[in-house]
């Protein structure tokens, strides 16, 4: 078990994406705190992990507030002693073309898509940097780098700025050996993606089975992501064999876009 006796947070852990890395980070050996806005699907995936034979700590926190950031990492130390592995998920978006994004969107997808990012980011290097070791992974998208399917453009550009942090913080954060990484998913099937569909369906005056054929039809691989497909390049970004590798941002989408 390549990350055995690792201790790792998960922010939006509790479906999707989230639980999905959740779980494969357990099967690999580490234990995980299972972070989410919804404190039942928190717990739900702190259960999963521990029927994989780690341990876990549910927490329920809003990580686009500071004070809600710091009681989660300090939950953690508490009951772990330390943090090795930050994957930074947490996200929100609507579907909404460019002149029907409001200002509402706008400071609601940044304070958690960016800001919350951002400074879960900070806060558990605090915790990384005295011990001179950690692997930080961030979740952005293919929208950061001009995705033209994204949900909208103010989504875009939270996912660009994780894109940019990971780089400047991968610079400043190496001289502690804390490697920060990015990965950029494309379609994946999530509540996100359920909802964002449904919403263009309805635009478009299709079925969401329609509409899912129709955009199934434009990715190379003639396939979208399952949360299960995004998990495993978490798993090795956090590894001991992804050691010289920090300040990326790799593709997960079936050959979308190619960078």
């Amino acid at each position: 078990m390549q990350l055995s006796g690792k201790i790792s947070v998960v922010t939006g852990a509790g479906q999707g994406i989230g639980r999905a890395i959740a779980i494969a980070l357990a099967e690999a050996g580490a234990d995980v705190v299972a972070v989410d806005l919804n404190a039942e699907t928190a717990r739900q995936t702190a259960r999963a992990v521990e029927e994989r034979q780690r341990r876990s700590l549910a927490v329920a926190a809003d990580v686009g507030d500071l004070a809600e950031i710091d009681r989660m990492i300090s939950e953690s130390v508490a009951a772990f002693g330390r943090i090795d592995i930050l994957v930074n998920n947490a996200g929100t978006t609507r579907r909404a073309d460019i002149m029907e994004v409001t200002e509402q969107d706008w400071d609601r997808i940044h304070r958690v898509n960016a800001k919350g990012v951002f400074f879960c980011l900070q806060r558990v290097a605090r915790e990384m940097i005295p011990l001179r070791t950690g692997r930080i992974v961030n979740i952005a998208s293919i929208a950061g780098k001009g995705y033209s399917g994204t949900s909208n453009a103010a989504y875009a550009a939270s996912k660009g700025a994780v894109i940019s942090l990971t780089k400047t913080a991968a610079q400043q954060l190496a001289p502690y050996d804390i490697n920060v990484n990015a990965i950029c998913p494309g379609i994946t099937r999530s509540a996100l993606y359920l909802e964002n569909l449904t919403t263009r369906a309805r635009q478009e005056g299709l079925t969401v089975e329609e509409m899912e054929r129709r955009r199934a039809e434009v990715v190379p691989l003639k396939r979208f992501n399952d949360p299960e497909d995004i998990a495993p390049l978490a798993v090795f970004l956090a590894s001991d064999g992804a050691r010289n590798i920090t300040g990326q941002a790799y593709n997960v989408d079936g050959g979308l876009i190619m960078d």
